[in-house]
């Protein structure tokens, strides 16, 4: 099941203004929220972005997203849903924004860093959404920039399909709409032609208000690692035992998930073999990998199912386990056991075998939450 595939009608954020609502109380929104005061006096290359700095960007965005016949469309849920991802679209820019030699004014990176600093403000926000609106609200912010880009991708029929497993793109082209009209710049009326192009493009694909649809999950795995070229292929072997790739922060409750579901299931667990050769989290954890690969492997080769026990938190750590697990033929199932930082530290406190405070909170600013994209079947579990 894909993200957007899941309910998302059981969350209203109390400061999203109501369909009838003309503006936003500005003055509120920036007491409340210390990161909207942050987007103050931030500076933007006045070529794009002549209207000034982040915040003063942000609020006509939100003003212009709010008067949008589509917004005003939407459930409670999604119009809130849509409303604090406005609200966080460019979060990262003041530690992403550069100014060159020449006094241009550039934000790498500033919606891929944004994503995960959103996700780090919805866990403390009082009104916490539940786990699936939290990433929604997340890949908007990840994706915003998606429309008027897409074309320039390597595979611009991969990015669409794979964006599409995580958000729909309806949305992001309602964000990306207001994001553009929100903002004072000579190609506005271009820019918005773009974002047309996507939604016709999208809309011909199949996944404009909808994940993109594959023969089965074996087809959707290949074509995303890149061994098959057609998304309609359909694989005629199918893979005939299953490793299943654990992801959470200490504490989430991923030991307790096992027993309860998997009691007689062998596991490889790198807290296990840590305690076993007295090496400390902090240490370098070359060996530790090694000594897992090494027993992970002889069960590849029996073709045993098994489980593989550690935080596995960002794609850089994940791919090349997903590709050493499928190498053998085996189905890769990730599951992620979802819980809020704090609650993670709480939980720890209480730990026989405690973890560094530091080393859970950097744990968390580094999470990438597992996406369809990655594996044969992407499970979501809350333990908060």
């Amino acid at each position: 099941m894909t993200r957007h595939e899941q309910s998302i009608n059981e969350w209203i954020f109390p400061l999203c203004p109501s369909p009838s609502d003309a503006i936003c109380d500005w003055v509120h929104l920036t007491e409340r929220f210390p990161w909207l005061k942050s987007l103050q006096k931030v500076p933007q290359d006045p070529i794009y972005h002549a209207e000034g700095d982040v915040y003063t960007h942000t609020t006509m965005v939100v003003q212009e997203l709010i008067q949008l016949a589509e917004w005003k469309q939407l459930s409670n849920t999604e119009r809130s849903v849509m409303f604090i991802a406005a609200l966080l679209h460019d979060v990262a820019k003041p530690t992403c924004t550069q100014i060159d030699e020449k006094g241009r004014i550039t934000s790498p990176g500033h919606a891929k860093r944004g994503a995960k600093l959103a996700r780090q403000i919805l866990w403390e926000l009082p009104m916490m959404p539940p786990l699936t609106i939290r990433e929604s609200i997340v890949s908007l912010v990840r994706f915003h920039g998606l429309p008027l880009w897409f074309l320039e991708k390597e595979s611009p029929d991969k990015a669409v399909y794979e964006a599409s497993l995580q958000i729909r793109l309806d949305l992001v082209a309602l964000l990306a709409e207001a994001d553009i009209r929100g903002r004072i710049c000579h190609d506005q009326v271009e820019l918005l032609e773009r974002i047309q192009l996507f939604r016709e493009y999208c809309q011909e694909q199949g996944c404009y208000d909808q994940p993109r649809t594959f023969p089965c999950k074996y087809s959707r795995f290949r074509y995303f690692q890149g061994w098959q070229d057609n998304p309609l292929y359909s694989p005629y072997v199918k893979p005939s035992f299953e490793v299943i790739l654990m992801v959470g922060l200490p504490g989430s409750g991923k030991d307790t998930w096992i027993k309860k579901n998997l009691p007689d299931w062998p596991i490889v667990s790198l807290d296990e073999i840590r305690k076993q050769h007295r090496i400390h989290p902090e240490d370098s954890q070359g060996k530790v990998i090694q000594l897992a690969k090494e027993q992970a492997k002889e069960w590849l080769r029996q073709k045993r199912s098994f489980v593989w026990n550690a935080t596995n938190l960002t794609q850089f750590i994940r791919k090349p386990l997903i590709q050493l697990f499928a190498s053998y033929q085996a189905r890769v199932r990730i599951v992620y056991v979802d819980i809020p930082p704090q609650v993670a530290l709480d939980r720890n406190r209480k730990r026989t075998e405690y973890v560094p405070e530091k080393v859970i909170l950097k744990l968390a600013s580094k999470l990438e939450v597992p996406e369809h994209s990655e594996a044969h079947q992407v499970d979501w579990i809350s333990h908060a």
